[in-house]
């Protein structure tokens, strides 16, 4: 059944909002699952949502979700699933120089909405969640591999090339004596990527094919100019 991300700073009432959620969505006719960062990092957690997911139950992932590839690929496991979700954004939190970078969802990329943003200690909109979780009509699984022909094998090739050139990128700054904690950079990309160790081409290239796998449920031409970035941030969260 539906899907709800839990996204925001550290300290900003994740858990407290996603026990609030697991209360309200949960009863007799249906169980509502938290998904909680644990060991194993993103791919554990991609993998257990996935195993959740199903067409009676709610999922919660209670995680930081800080950065948009994160999103995105949760975006997708629901996509894949044939089933509704939302994005539940809790602001506030700490922050600072020290914690991980937070890229704010934005309602015009199609894997932050539905948003819902609460502030503080004000209420859920449940009612309003409710609606999107279960009035609204789920994408039907594998829809967005159906799109227009000519589009997908632009889109999947751009994306083939982008990957191949961050991959090439990253195993040239190796061979050149990249340190481990010095930012790797790509042309044209004005992100980096800072490795906290050596990674093989074999490991970089085992990254790259899950990364497309995902990416290709949704070959679009609005994601382009953002596909060397969200590739470096899925390689910045993957190799620990």
């Amino acid at each position: 059944m539906p899907l709800v991300v839990l996204c925001g700073r550290p300290g900003s009432g994740k858990s407290r909002r996603a026990a609030e959620l697991r209360a309200a969505l949960g009863g007799p006719e249906r169980q509502a699952h938290v998904v909680a960062e644990a060991e194993g990092g993103r791919a554990a957690l991609r993998a257990e949502v996935e195993r959740l997911l199903s067409r009676r139950d709610v999922v919660i992932v209670d995680a930081g979700n800080e950065v948009r590839s994160i999103r995105y690929e949760l975006y997708c496991a629901a996509r894949q699933a044939g089933t509704a979700r939302c994005l539940l954004h809790c602001t506030g939190g700490p922050g600072g120089p020290d914690g991980p970078p937070f890229e704010a969802p934005d309602p015009r990329n199609r894997w932050d909405r539905p948003l819902f943003t609460v502030h503080g200690e004000e209420p859920l909109p449940l009612a309003a969640i409710r609606a999107a979780l279960f009035e609204s009509a789920p994408p039907p699984p594998h829809r967005a591999t159906r799109s227009q022909p000519l589009q997908s094998s632009g889109f999947l090739h751009h994306l083939d090339r982008v990957t191949q050139e961050v991959v090439a990128a990253v195993m040239a700054a190796q061979r050149s004596g990249a340190q481990p904690g010095e930012v790797v950079r790509v042309p044209g990309v004005a992100e980096g990527l800072v490795l906290n160790r050596s990674v093989s081409m074999a490991e970089l290239s085992r990254l790259r094919r899950q990364f497309i796998s995902y990416t290709k449920m949704q070959p679009s031409d609005e994601n382009l100019p953002q596909l060397a970035s969200m590739f470096l941030q899925y390689l910045s969260r993957s190799i620990q």
